[in-house]
């Protein structure tokens, strides 16, 4: 479920399917290029919208999202956003011009908020899973323990490093490797951990 989530997240911020380095510059550092709404609309909300609406609210954006245009791209916003970005409590609401005026800024990335929050979840929720499973493998037979100790510290230190990555990413695009090599890193040890756990209490036989 985290890989689908990351997925349909992360996955799709440079408007194409599949994890990729600019999906991870665009999702913590920005696309400084465009506004945050042209930068959404042909990243991830590239199917949300009809060519049509999407190029009338870009242009929007582009003139300065004025008082004036407004009115030509209330009903599109009505019919295309406001479904989802007045009911989901983390995102931008659309219901007033003042706010949606807001997106024809610069795409900057993650707010300083967001990566409090996002980061104090994983931190948490994260340790907790190493925690139990790295308990479960301790007991693991005919492993040795400094082979086991390796494994079950990996985990944490790639933690560690993911979520740095994020924040230094939002800053120094180029640290969007390390997002990559955390990710792989404690994905491998949960992999290790999880699979040798559960062929020896189901599958090996006792000796």
């Amino acid at each position: 479920m985290a890989l689908a989530q990351i997925f349909l997240t992360h996955g799709m911020a440079d408007g194409k399917v599949g994890i990729s380095i600019d999906d991870i510059v665009y999702s913590y550092h920005g696309n400084r290029d465009e506004s945050i709404l042209e930068s959404k609309l042909n990243g991830s909300m590239k199917n949300e919208a009809s060519e049509e609406d999407k190029a009338t609210l870009i242009a929007w954006a582009k003139d300065g999202a004025t008082r004036e245009g407004w009115d030509l791209v209330e009903p599109i916003i009505e019919d295309n956003c406001v479904i989802c970005h007045s009911s989901i409590p983390t995102l931008t609401s659309f219901e007033t011009y003042e706010v949606s005026a807001m997106t024809a800024k610069s795409d900057e990335g993650a707010s300083f908020e967001s990566l409090t929050r996002v980061s104090h979840i994983h931190l948490f929720g994260i340790s907790f899973i190493f925690m139990l499973l790295g308990y479960i493998y301790s007991m693991a037979s005919s492993i040795s323990e400094i082979f086991k100790s390796i494994i079950i510290i990996i985990p944490f230190s790639f933690l560690v490093v993911d979520i740095a990555s994020w924040w230094i990413t939002s800053i120094y695009p180029s640290f969007a490797w390390f997002t990559i090599i955390g990710g792989i890193g404690y994905f491998a040890a949960f992999a290790i951990m999880w699979f040798t756990s559960f062929y020896q209490m189901w599958f090996m036989k006792n000796k």
